[in-house]
């Protein structure tokens, strides 16, 4: 006869697996099971023949028991949060692929093997923790008007430039401090593109409409993205300032957000009527 599709396992081995995760400190999918055989009394061949020889059939019986067996995640969640915290501590630097591996508990040749390299983890990086990906989620949505809109992505970029772990405020630091490294390589060629068709399209239709005035579009994104940007990474550091004493972030980005419309806004008499 074939092996029955389930295998149910028995309650002494899913006890001895919760015990293991226990004893090392360790959640029950990343204890070895030769830990978690040495603690039920079997071998570890015995373990897995009862089991159904399948460590997924364990860790799904221990689930079951009301236990998470946890585990850790792929090697591609895991680097891309192990170099944005050395990015934000240290500078983007101290991100090369042997401090991400050693952090992230994993070998170089798994970093190339997820990523093809150094450049396309720091652009995964940047992408997930920069406000890049709100922005184009944002810039697709219909029905607001001029100023909602405007700010709505002040509020999208300073919570975006201000949250933890700190990635866009360091990798802009290093764009100006290397003008030539590689964090100015991968907004040349990858984010900066996304930002002009995405932002400078929606600024060149409103310039097209009358709302914006004609200005040329990389400039009016400078002109939009840059009071924010520069005060999301100013602010930690003069907060002990005497004197410089900020409004709270909401009051802050609405100030350079009318700010913005105030200079680039064409006045409402003069508008072409849609």
């Amino acid at each position: 006869m074939s092996e029955p599709l389930h295998t149910t396992v028995p309650d002494d081995l899913v006890n001895a697996a919760v015990r293991a995760s226990e004893t090392l400190g360790k959640d029950v999918a990343d204890v070895p099971l030769v830990a978690i055989a040495e603690e039920a009394g079997v071998s570890r061949s015995t373990l897995l023949r009862r089991v159904g020889g399948s460590r997924r059939t364990l860790d799904e019986a221990v689930r079951a028991s009301g236990v998470d067996p946890g585990g850790r995640p792929p090697v591609r969640e895991r680097a891309i949060g192990a170099a944005a915290r050395l990015i934000s501590d240290q500078g983007l630097a101290s991100a090369t692929l042997d401090a991400v591996a050693s952090s992230a508990g994993c070998s170089v040749h798994s970093l190339y093997a997820a990523f093809g390299g150094r450049d396309e983890l720091l652009l995964a990086v940047f992408e997930r923790y920069s406000p890049i990906l709100d922005l184009e989620a944002a810039l697709a949505r219909t029905g607001e008007d001029l100023g909602a809109r405007v700010h709505g992505i002040y509020r999208l970029i300073g919570a975006g430039l201000s949250r933890e772990p700190r990635v866009a405020p360091a990798m802009l630091a290093d764009v100006f401090a290397r003008p030539d490294g590689p964090a100015a390589g991968i907004l040349a060629r990858h984010v900066f593109p996304r930002m002009l068709a995405g932002l400078g399209g929606w600024l060149a239709e409103e310039v097209s409409a009358g709302r914006i005035r004609d200005l040329p579009v990389p400039l009016l994104m400078q002109q939009l993205i840059g009071p924010i940007a520069v005060h999301a990474m100013l602010r930690p550091a003069l907060r002990s300032v005497p004197g410089a004493a900020f409004p709270d972030p909401e009051e802050t980005c609405a100030v350079f957000a009318d700010a913005f419309l105030r200079a680039a806004a064409t006045p409402p008499e003069s508008r072409v009527q849609e």
